[in-house]
């Protein structure tokens, strides 16, 4: 039985507004994650085929790993600043500057679909649903409510969007809902598989040496409960690496028995580092994240930070220790 949907008013806003416009730009934030790139392609491929023109844009390229997705090549990453759409769609973004595009200003409409907490309210419509597992599940109700046929095209980014935001369905986010659709998307044809293994079992072997330098700046308070690592230009460097190579890293401190949040840093430039953060469930790293200028979810956030790799490791401590239970 398909879960209720809920929000029918602003889901036939958005049939509304696809029903009617021609011209499409499909957008979400940049450094791209899976549900973003995912998302961006689910979306892409079924209004294509609607016979709608489409440009999917991101400010940086697909991440390799993503590349065995459907319609990965159609991802753009220049935008001629004579386009002009009818309809712009921005995805996962919670804030409408990462995704670094002047959507208002090249959009006669609007519309922002997105599950992150404390999401900006900005465009014509808005459809956010923080209990949704991940943006594509929000894709899917569109889709649905629109009585669009999901494509295996479609149905496999849908598929690897909700298997990637959940953490292959570790993360609470998992719910039933994010189990109803996936199941839903292998019965049209997609093979878990060959989604696991371009996620999982693809790596390059200068992702396994940069880890390897990553490890070895691992670091745990002497409360035992908050674990850093890091990552600096000279090693990815050395390693031979692009910056996509570390996404996830976080995940390793993560892991450690005891470690209730998992600190991540990688630098951007001289004091400059882009700060990822992973909770167990007892803390709420959104918050901290947004106190930070930055956003994301309660067990999963993210900021630019600026100072030393000791100053500011030391301030996150500092700042993440009142919030242990």
């Amino acid at each position: 039985m398909t879960p209720s949907l809920e929000g029918d008013a602003v889901l036939s806003q958005i049939a509304t507004a696809i029903r009617q416009g021609s011209t499409f730009l499909v957008v979400a934030h940049a450094s791209p994650d899976g549900d973003a790139i995912a998302s961006t392609l689910a979306l892409s491929n079924a209004l294509r085929e609607m016979g709608k023109k489409v440009i999917a844009y991101n400010a940086d390229p697909v991440p390799q790993k993503l590349n065995f997705l459907p319609g990965a090549e159609t991802v753009s990453t220049q935008l001629d600043a004579q386009h002009r759409f009818d309809v712009g769609v921005v995805l996962d973004a919670g804030e409408l500057r990462r995704t670094q595009v002047d959507v208002l200003g090249i959009c006669a409409q609007t519309i922002n679909i997105d599950h992150h907490p404390h999401s900006e309210d900005f465009g014509d419509i808005y459809y956010v649903d923080t209990g949704a597992s991940a943006t594509a599940v929000l894709i899917y109700r569109i889709l649905k409510h629109m009585h669009h046929p999901v494509s295996l095209a479609v149905a496999e980014n849908i598929y690897t969007a909700i298997l990637s935001d959940t953490g292959s369905f570790h993360y609470s986010s998992a719910n039933s809902e994010a189990f109803f659709v996936s199941g839903e998307m292998v019965e049209i044809g997609v093979d878990p598989w060959k989604v696991a293994g371009g996620l999982y079992e693809s790596q390059e072997a200068e992702r396994l040496r940069l880890l390897a330098s990553a490890l070895a700046t691992l670091q745990i308070s002497a409360c035992g409960r908050i674990a850093t690592m890091y990552v600096t230009q000279q090693m990815f460097e050395s390693a031979g690496a692009g910056p996509e190579l570390a996404d996830s890293f976080v995940n390793y401190p993560r892991s450690i028995q005891g470690v209730e949040v998992a600190v991540f840093l990688r630098e951007l430039a001289p004091n400059v580092y882009k700060l990822g953060m992973r909770s167990k469930g007892k803390v709420d790293v959104g918050q901290l994240a947004r106190d930070l200028n930055g956003g994301g979810h309660h067990n999963a956030a993210g900021a630019e930070v600026r100072g030393t790799l000791e100053q500011i490791t030391t301030n996150l401590i500092k700042h993440l220790q009142p919030l242990l239970p």
